[in-house]
């Protein structure tokens, strides 16, 4: 990787590292169902006049769609209006990795490495020290609320997993197009029927906000994202995703004046660990054979 292809791999892990913040401005004034709807909306369209039907099965496009667009951002922006912070939500999102780990055995019948038994085992430590101290960065119901959305994004990967050479940035696109009337109706029926009054009164924090989460956390982090992965192996650009509940952390420190207490900081560093252990699992494996293979 030259070092232009490293920088938009930070830059892109720095956008959506920042995002959760940006995403805490808009549920200020916008309810996290509509705020959700809105974010698809302005992404798929017009784009998908201009953009072709990626070269993949309509299902994969409305499974997608189903479970990362409606259910796993629904739940997740319900979750962060008021029951979980930004920088939380970051790191606890990352349950994903464990979930996705065990679909893909149960339905791929994938065989696991001994050192990514031992990194979700650390990982399960630092999960279960958030289950026992909740407080104001997060509730019980926040909690339960992000787990489900870490569970929904799991079953979309499952469903990408089998999806491919297909062009990223076109598959996204068009996901895009299917959350938007299914949260507009639970918003209208659950949230509000004045979704017309609330978006006239909403500031321009708000609509930043949207663009933000909209145009450069979705469309142009997903296009670099999409480059990077297509002209490099996987195993050299998925690993600086283990930088973004980092930067969400970090930010939302500075953005929105959020602290981890002494048992969440102790919690993170077990996650993070046992997702470095996780995502590096191959290359431990190898050392620890050539190790043994000299002896």
């Amino acid at each position: 990787m030259n070092i232009k292809s490293f920088f938009l791999s930070l830059l892109v892990v720095f956008i959506w590292g920042v995002n959760f913040s940006i995403i805490k401005f808009g549920l200020e004034e916008l309810p996290p169902l509509l705020f959700s709807a809105l974010r698809f909306f302005i992404v798929a369209i017009p784009a998908v006049f201009f953009i072709p039907f990626p070269k993949t099965s309509i299902w994969n496009v409305l499974g997608v769609g189903l479970f990362l667009g409606v259910l796993k951002f629904g739940f997740l922006f319900v979750a962060m209006k008021s029951d979980a912070s930004a920088g939380i939500s970051s790191l606890l999102l990352q349950v994903q990795v464990l979930f996705t780990i065990f679909l893909g055995i149960l339905i791929y019948k994938e065989k696991i490495s001994l050192s990514q038994i031992i990194g979700i085992g650390i990982s399960f430590v630092g999960f279960s020290l958030f289950f026992t101290t909740v407080n104001a960065n997060i509730t019980s119901l926040g909690l339960f609320l992000i787990l489900c959305a870490g569970f929904f994004w799991s079953i979309s990967n499952i469903i990408m997993k089998r999806i491919k050479d297909v062009n990223l940035l076109h598959f996204m696109v068009w996901v895009c197009l299917v959350p938007p009337l299914p949260l507009l109706v639970l918003s209208y029926y659950f949230e509000s029927q004045n979704i017309i009054e609330i978006l006239v009164s909403s500031t321009e924090k708000t609509w930043f906000s949207l663009i933000y989460v909209g145009y450069i956390s979705t469309l142009l982090a997903f296009a670099i994202w999409g480059w990077l992965l297509k002209n490099f192996q996987t195993s050299v650009v998925t690993p600086f995703a283990l930088l973004i509940p980092v930067i969400g952390l970090i930010c939302s420190n500075i953005l929105l004046d959020e602290n981890l207490t002494k048992s969440e900081f102790i919690g993170t560093f077990f996650i993070l660990f046992g997702l470095f252990i996780i995502v590096f699992s191959k290359r431990i494996n190898q050392i620890v054979k050539s190790k043994f293979y000299k002896i």
